[in-house]
């Protein structure tokens, strides 16, 4: 895993971990990678510092400080306009996408070969279906909501 400091041609700046640096570019091009502030998907790796620690100096490494509120994970759900983008980004998923359940994987996987018509889907897959998927070059992203069909 590796954590890139991105930012919108907006100038908006926050961060997100990729599973390598190869699936980073991948989702970029498919336009996978949107700005939190604003949905853009015109983002770029930002300039930053490597956090690199050696088992010698581990101790002797300074306390980080914590990240800026605004990229905070608790920012995304305490702020209102946030919560209203996420409302209307699971309103266009749920209404323009085929709700697959448990069977995410193994769909979108067989749309990447080929086996089955390209279309939009969402639904679950475990963390180490979503890696699978993620090092095979399958372009998929986590939702930052749960499906409706999934929240009672």
């Amino acid at each position: 895993m590796i954590q890139y400091a991105l930012k919108c041609e907006h100038g908006h700046s926050f961060d997100s971990w990729f599973q390598s640096a190869e699936a980073f570019d991948t989702l970029r091009k498919a336009g996978h990678v949107t700005c939190i502030h604003c949905g853009s998907t015109n983002v770029e790796k930002a300039i930053m510092a490597p956090r690199v620690t050696t088992a010698r100096k581990k101790a002797d490494a300074p306390n980080l400080p914590a990240p800026a509120p605004e990229t905070a994970p608790m920012a995304m759900e305490t702020d209102p306009k946030m919560q209203e983008l996420l409302q209307k980004m699971k309103s266009h998923v749920e209404a323009n996408s085929d709700y697959v359940g448990e069977k995410f994987a193994d769909e979108a996987r067989a749309m990447h070969l080929g086996d089955a018509p390209e279309r939009s889907i969402y639904g679950e897959a475990s963390l180490q279906e979503s890696k699978a998927l993620m090092e095979d070059g399958v372009p998929v992203m986590p939702l930052p909501f749960r499906p409706t069909r999934k929240s009672n």
